[in-house]
């Protein structure tokens, strides 16, 4: 072989490498770094963290209803484009204005700590770190263990309400919501997992009243349901009343963070459809038994690592998207 066709072949090779490595990174990752890290801002903006604990803290000792809100932005955020915050765009057709995310809360938060951030640093954390960070935050002050947060995400630029009929359904079967789940690099396991963070917070009435009286066109109710849990349910929302009132979904739990959700689970008091199958079906159901009768230790440690995992699903770094300066709409 000559120099030149030796040069050649370097050149070539060298450019695949790179081809190869500009389609990872655009790809995203769905469930190492992705090109984020722990400490991404340690010399651009060392206070970013302590900055959005204070927002979270005080908006949660106000009203302790936001912090599941934030958990919940955060998960629906990463199942639609990855975790990039196209959910805070403000607009008729935006993620945010669609029915799956129409009772999400705590949007003001994110505001508020990235206010503050463009004033101490300005144009720098992305408000994807901060949603990834305000869930963090959320479970912590709700009694959860807390995680290292790997940072660096950047912001999306598009965000459409069609897309979020991708989202897990409080009506899906367990075979939908594996398969959803799986879409996004996410296993059984972290299924099970990450559903847990539904031990903080309420369901409204009309996502789950369809299971109390006729359900499935039975006359009955829906015989994953406890018995002896059904004349609360239907107390709480009786047939053609208010389906807005809000009802915990974890029982007598709703604003600590632990493992009683799955205690619940397995006593046939899950309240959305959804949840309750994760106990009837055998697919979940050892899952389910794995964080049983421990003192909340060994759910604490795999949620943080799921939360890991879901917070590095397709996300953008290096170039991709942008850094917003206002979360409401794109710069």
């Amino acid at each position: 072989m000559g120099f030149s066709s030796l040069n050649k072949t370097v050149a070539l090779l060298v450019l695949l490498l790179a081809t190869f490595t500009t389609l990872s990174l655009g790809q995203g990752n769905r469930g190492g770094g992705g090109g984020t890290q722990v400490g991404f801002y340690s010399s651009t903006c060392p206070r970013v963290e302590s900055i959005v604990r204070s927002a979270v803290e005080s908006a949660v000792q106000a009203n302790p209803t936001i912090a599941p809100g934030l958990l919940r932005m955060f998960f629906h955020d990463c199942f639609i484009n990855g975790c990039d915050a196209s959910i805070l765009i403000d607009g008729p057709t935006t993620e945010k204005s669609a029915g799956p995310n129409s009772l999400l809360r705590g949007f003001e938060v994110i505001d508020a700590a990235k206010s503050q951030l463009e004033t101490t640093c300005p144009g720098v954390v992305s408000c994807a770190d901060i949603v990834a960070l305000a869930a963090r935050d959320s479970v912590v002050l709700t009694g959860g263990h807390s995680w290292q947060v790997r940072l660096g995400r950047r912001d999306g630029l598009v965000s459409q309400a069609s897309d979020t009929a991708n989202l897990p359904a409080f009506n899906d079967p367990i075979g939908v919501q594996i398969s959803k789940f799986a879409d996004k690099g996410l296993n059984t396991q972290d299924l099970v997992t990450l559903v847990g963070g539904h031990t903080i917070g309420t369901a409204a009435c009309s996502l789950f009243s369809y299971r109390l009286y006729n359900f499935n066109n039975t006359n009955g109710p829906d015989p994953d349901i406890n018995p002896a849990f059904l004349p609360l349910l239907r107390a709480l929302c009786p047939n053609g009343g208010d389906g807005s009132r809000r009802v915990a979904l974890d029982t007598s739990s709703e604003n600590s963070f632990g493992s009683s959700f799955y205690e619940n689970l397995r006593n046939g008091r899950g309240v959305i459809e959804s949840d309750a199958k994760l106990w009837s079906d055998q697919r979940t159901q050892r899952y389910v038994q794995g964080f049983l009768g421990q003192s909340g230790s060994r759910f604490n440690a795999e949620f943080g690592r799921a939360m890991v995992k879901m917070g590095n699903i397709e996300v953008k770094t290096g170039r991709q998207g942008e850094i917003r300066r206002v979360c409401t709409a794109t710069n």
